[in-house]
């Protein structure tokens, strides 16, 4: 996986790159996510790990694709039919939402609370995150009553944990040492 990431960076990269010059950043979201998906297809996956000739193989996906790749979506996955890449579009993918993120200022921020969050709760933890973070938020909300109290934020490396359980452990912790 992680090799695969790494192949895909300068794809991913360069995708961006050409996106922002040319105001599509969206339109290359959606065409690169319909292909990754096509990718992760099991047949598909199968022809792209065979010993099919690299313009045969891009022609069969971007056929696969149909309208949902223009003039240089279609460039892209020729160059990587060509390089034998074509299995790492599903991470190019990825990295170019990462890409988008970090160019607009979002993060996705995962909320972990004991109990369900309350609609005014969550614009006060978006609005407090966004000011600590200096990015706009995107919260996800999750419930895991094990927490016991408190809640554990995750945003990117950075890990807020408030939870009465991890006290309780650390306390734990503390006590036996």
């Amino acid at each position: 996986m992680s090799e695969l990431t790494t192949v895909a960076r300068p794809y991913a990269k360069a995708a961006f790159d050409f996106a922002v010059e040319h105001k599509a950043v969206a339109q290359w979201q959606d065409m690169l996510m319909f292909a990754g998906e096509v990718a992760r297809n099991d047949d598909m996956h199968q022809l792209m790990t065979g010993a099919v000739a690299a313009e045969t193989l891009a022609d069969i996906f971007i056929k696969v694709c149909g309208e949902q790749l223009d003039e240089h979506g279609q460039n892209l996955i020729k160059v990587l039919a060509e390089n034998k890449r074509l299995v790492a579009l599903p991470q190019i993918s990825a990295l170019f939402d990462e890409l988008k993120a970090e160019y607009d200022k979002e993060i996705e921020v995962n909320v972990t609370s004991a109990v369900e969050l309350t609609a005014s709760q969550q614009t006060e933890l978006s609005a407090s995150l966004e000011k600590r973070l200096a990015r706009k938020v995107k919260l996800n909300c999750n419930v895991d009553p094990a927490l016991v109290a408190g809640f554990v934020i995750k945003a990117g490396d950075t890990v807020i944990d408030g939870s009465v359980k991890s006290k309780l452990n650390r306390l734990a912790d503390a006590l036996q040492a």
